[in-house]
């Protein structure tokens, strides 16, 4: 068995707001991820896919209130003073964000940012946290390191603005990686590029990694267990190839099967999920995704919630028609 780096327990984020009730951002989701093992957790915009990353990293203040456990290494991280806290991060938690533009200070050298990066997590000498920046930028591919560390984050292109914020949150060796949509402002070519780096990277260092996308196709070439959210919830969860071939839960086979390929019959129209996701201030009662949902039945999917419940080793779905949407 491996080590078992971060367990989610029972995580609820409300969003609280003056005169009203709560609006429930995510409810109840439950995963664990191990030593060097990385998890996709897929879904369409507003399904709570970055609130969960962001609150493991407890970078969620007012007004948004955080329940359940975040235990890394054993440790629940919703216990922590700030000062605790920014020492885990600093030491052992690692982000890349979706959009490197906005993530890099445009007034500070890259490499001004990823000593200071260094500096906060360990105490070390200009001299020898600059020679580690260096390194770090030849380690995810940025040619002419010893001069380009000098240069400015509108010097570099998307694709090596991304590989400098990668260098950034792997400077200290983190035990935990989260990338949220690190690819999304890319194109192709490039994505392809980063998630091979990614790939390189945690497999040398065994790390253990977060990927948030809404991208099947970059979670099926970087994964082993993929957690599709919906309406706040983890909906289906499971090893990433058994996701992707046999779906369970109505809205990830309506995922997968939105999916482009290659061999698909260019004359035939794009499959598309119908209706809209939920918004805060309307979640569908029972089954989030009744309303959107080819098999549901009323009077059950729309009245009852259905628990995520193990389907077999390794598989979990919450849907009351299992067979029925197979």
């Amino acid at each position: 068995m491996k080590e078992t780096v971060l367990e989610v327990k029972n995580l609820e984020i409300d969003i609280q707001r003056k005169g009203s009730t709560p609006l429930e951002a995510v409810r109840g989701v439950n995963f664990s991820l191990a030593k060097g093992e990385r998890l996709g957790i897929v879904g369409e915009s507003g399904s709570g896919k970055s609130l969960t990353a962001l609150s493991i990293m407890r970078l969620l203040h007012s007004p948004y209130e955080i329940r359940g456990e975040i235990l890394f290494n054993g440790q629940d991280l919703s216990l922590l003073k700030d000062s605790e806290m920014a020492r885990v991060r600093a030491q052992d938690l690692g982000m890349v964000y979706q959009d490197p533009t906005s993530s890099l200070n445009p007034v500070f050298t890259v490499g001004e940012q990823i000593i200071e990066a260094i500096q906060l997590a360990e105490d070390v000498s200009d001299k020898d946290a600059r020679d580690r920046a260096i390194k770090l930028l030849e380690e995810v591919g940025v040619t002419d390191a010893k001069n380009r560390i000098d240069e400015y984050p509108h010097q570099f292109s998307g694709g090596m603005r991304q590989r400098v914020m990668v260098a950034m949150a792997i400077s200290t060796n983190p035990k935990l990686l989260i990338a949220d949509e690190p690819t999304t402002a890319l194109d192709v070519t490039t994505q392809a590029r980063v998630i091979d780096l990614l790939n390189r990277i945690v497999e040398e260092r065994n790390i253990a990694v977060i990927l948030i996308t809404h991208d099947l196709g970059v979670a099926s070439s970087f994964c082993d267990r993929l957690a599709v959210m919906y309406g706040g919830k983890i909906i289906e969860e499971g090893a990433i190839g058994e996701v992707i071939k046999e779906p369970l839960h109505p809205y990830s086979k309506a995922l997968v099967n939105s999916i482009c390929t290659m061999t698909m019959d260019v004359s035939s129209p794009i499959s598309a999920i119908g209706g809209q996701p939920p918004t805060l201030l309307s979640i569908p009662s029972g089954c989030t995704f009744h309303p959107r949902c080819p098999v549901a039945i009323q009077s059950l999917c729309d009245v009852k919630i259905p628990n995520l419940e193990i389907v077999s080793q390794g598989r979990k779905a919450s849907c009351h028609l299992l067979e029925k949407s197979r």
